[in-house]
């Protein structure tokens, strides 16, 4: 079946489960005389439905150029190779939030490109490209969910705006990281990223651990929201397995999927709830004593924003500085970091008939990226410290 063979932008998608392509394919039914289920008790919370793009229709408006699908595949490989102890680099995955404004994610990722070029012998830049927002009441769910910010939720605008952001971040030669939240959106523009993550409040959710199994790219699982790591040890493990789980084909057709795993899981460290921070350094190193117990690489990310920042943008330098004392210091588990960075500093609420500020988060508030280059200097020189 045409396109089966990548879903999720997928290599690790064996198969789908049927004998007959053809029975994928809903058959009409004009006058309804086969409706079996009772208006009376299905759907009687739903208002409305709306038709939903194919990712197929989706992917030949904005193809992916070989040239540039080569491009990522070497990107994957690359941080593949960081967190895997084969390159001494270590990742920066540096970048907004949340994308709301795609003009002011690709001025910032211009000025992160030309700001890391002097670094790449030290760090590998990745820019950080959010379009879903998990939330813990309501609110905002993300450029895709609702890129009018008005509640308007036009999802197909704002998958085609996602996997345009996406192939103009390529363009520009950057890799890209996002988390994967929708378990079907993947299938919209997973092609084009080249890290995925599985975020602190999905960790623990069989349907998201199912989806990293059958994910291209290295995929990594945040702590839980209390900041137990346990839960994403857990995930690592069971997305290295094959599983069968239901999804979309390319064609916007349900079908069940059969993944291989993906042996690319990496932990990162975010802090918690309960725990509180956990990137110093006896919290690393019991980090990298539990993975290597588990038969899984020491190897972790530390996200230098949420609960180890104290929800307080500006404490990711504290951050940032331990982990750099750490690396001069011979801890060889610490592969890459997260920094929330955006053209400017702090963030701002949603109001009708206010203009927005540009370049400034309208989620969690972030550093600017002038203070961000500073960082990424410190951690740069930290690294090749480190490898003397």
């Amino acid at each position: 079946m045409p396109g089966a063979r990548h879903l999720h932008g997928c290599r690790r998608v064996h198969r789908l489960q049927t004998r007959d392509p053809r029975r994928l394919v809903p058959q009409p039914d004009p006058g309804g005389t086969r409706l079996t289920v009772s208006r009376s008790t299905d759907d009687i919370r739903i208002g409305n439905a709306r038709p939903l793009i194919s990712p197929w229709v989706l992917a030949e408006e904005l193809p992916l150029p070989d040239a540039l699908a080569a491009q990522i595949g070497t990107a994957r490989r690359d941080i593949a190779a960081v967190l895997g102890h084969r390159d001494p680099r270590v990742l920066a995955i540096v970048g907004p939030c949340s994308v709301h404004d795609p003009e002011a994610l690709l001025e910032f990722a211009r000025r992160f490109r030309e700001l890391c070029k002097p670094l790449e012998d030290a760090i590998l830049p990745v820019l950080r490209v959010y379009f879903e927002k998990p939330r813990t009441v309501v609110g905002w769910k993300g450029l895709i969910n609702d890129p009018d910010l008005n509640g308007s939720f036009h999802i197909n605008r704002g998958l085609h705006l996602a996997r345009k952001v996406l192939l103009d971040v390529a363009e520009l030669g950057l890799p890209t990281a996002s988390e994967f939240l929708d378990t079907t959106f993947g299938q919209y523009y997973a092609d084009l990223v080249s890290f995925g993550a599985i975020g602190a409040r999905t960790v623990e959710s069989q349907v998201h651990r199912e989806l990293a199994s059958g994910l291209s790219m290295p995929v990594g699982f945040k702590n839980g929201t209390t900041g137990q790591i346990g839960v994403a040890i857990d995930a690592i493990r069971s997305a290295r397995h094959g599983h069968w789980f239901p999804s979309l084909t390319k064609e916007g057709t349900p079908a069940i999927l059969q993944s291989t795993g993906n042996p690319h899981g990496y932990l990162i460290l975010r802090g918690g709830s309960q725990t509180g921070p956990n990137y110093g350094s006896e919290a690393v190193h019991d980090a990298a004593v539990a993975l290597a117990a588990r038969d899984l690489p020491a190897s972790l990310i530390v996200d230098c924003s949420h609960g180890n920042s104290d929800k307080d943008y500006r404490r990711q330098a504290e951050v940032i500085s331990s982990l750099c004392e750490q690396l001069e210091q011979g801890q060889r588990a610490i592969r890459g970091v997260m920094l929330e960075s955006h053209l400017v500093a702090g963030n701002q609420p949603v109001e009708p008939g206010k203009p927005l500020t540009y370049g400034q988060s309208i989620t969690d508030a972030c550093l600017a990226l002038d203070d961000t280059a500073v960082l990424l200097e410190l951690l740069a020189a930290a690294v090749r410290k480190a490898a003397l």
